[in-house]
């Protein structure tokens, strides 16, 4: 089956303001870029976002908006990360995700935070204010938290620093 229009007008305009399409003609911007790379123990990393531009002012740096992250490990567990808006910079091997930042891990915990600053090379990110996180062992709040790979690498840890409070609610 075939669905077909009874009215086709093709001096109809586009859904797009004249300002929209000045802006957009008038700046650099990428849309829906995607980044993907594997760190040095094997994990995987892509970022997707809604769109980037590159900083004029700073060669090596851009920003984008609706960013989504993920890192992928050898054991298949994963740690997605979204956020409002992101700074990359390729010279400090860095991302910054700001607006919101929600983290979910495949072990079962949700967190939030307003700021994460995360390595582009490896599994390594850390908040820069309070975190809270609800999870298989209940809820808890901290003043940061930390993602980081021990031993050889290839394990991932979630540290919480700076005053934790958890409050213990035992699933059965």
């Amino acid at each position: 089956m075939f669905l077909l229009s009874t009215e086709i007008d093709p001096g109809a305009d586009l859904p797009f303001s004249d300002a929209e399409m000045a802006d957009r003609a008038s700046s650099q911007q990428v849309t829906a870029p995607y980044f993907s790379g594997a760190t040095s123990s094997g994990a995987l990393l892509t970022i997707t976002a809604e769109s980037a531009r590159p900083d004029p002012e700073e060669p090596g740096r851009a920003f984008a908006s609706s960013v989504i992250a993920r890192m992928k490990m050898k054991d298949e567990s994963q740690i997605m990360l979204n956020a409002h808006s992101a700074t990359f910079s390729d010279l400090d091997d860095t991302a910054i995700l700001s607006g919101e930042v929600l983290i979910e891990s495949s072990t079962g915990y949700v967190m939030t935070t307003q700021e994460l600053s995360a390595s582009l090379s490896r599994i390594e990110a850390e908040s820069t204010g309070p975190v809270e996180a609800t999870g298989p062992a209940g809820t808890l709040n901290a003043g940061r938290m930390r993602i980081e790979t021990i031993g050889d690498g290839e394990d991932v840890r979630l540290l919480f620093t700076d005053g934790v409070k958890l409050v213990y609610d035992p699933q059965n």
